[in-house]
């Protein structure tokens, strides 16, 4: 069963660049969930370079159209990365349990409530931004 259910008809937001992030760290999630700890290891390094280029891109995106709450959503981007970055670490000591409950209890959660404010925030503007 996958973590992430229902990406299209819940997910979506309208900037192209972001529903084609968003869908990969969906699936990078999913993957990560039904694979066995040799697969997850090397997903999840997958998923945290994904995350690093993702936010990236949404953080050019904030700069470009001016986006006035950029600071609270790079804030946001960092508080992430970083929790990434240290189950990461601790998944290359060999805490595969450690990563896996991490993806598997908290990303979901994250990646819906974020989706749904954040980032459909910053769509909703780049959208008015280029009808402008």
């Amino acid at each position: 069963m996958a973590l992430i259910e229902d990406f299209e008809e819940r997910y979506l937001l309208g900037v192209p660049a972001m529903d084609r992030n968003h869908r990969e760290f969906v699936d990078l999630v999913n993957d990560m969930a039904a694979s066995g700890n040799a697969v997850f290891a090397y997903l999840f390094n997958e998923m945290v370079q994904h995350t690093h280029a993702h936010f990236a891109a949404e953080e050019m995106l904030m700069r470009e159209t001016g986006f006035s709450a950029a600071a609270e959503h790079r804030d946001e981007h960092r508080r992430v990365l970083g929790e990434m970055e240290w189950f990461g670490d601790r998944l290359q000591l060999g805490y595969v349990s450690m990563a896996r409950a991490y993806v598997v209890e908290r990303l979901p959660a994250w990646f819906k409530e974020h989706a749904v404010t954040m980032d459909s925030a910053l769509a909703a503007y780049v959208r008015r931004q280029h009808r402008a």
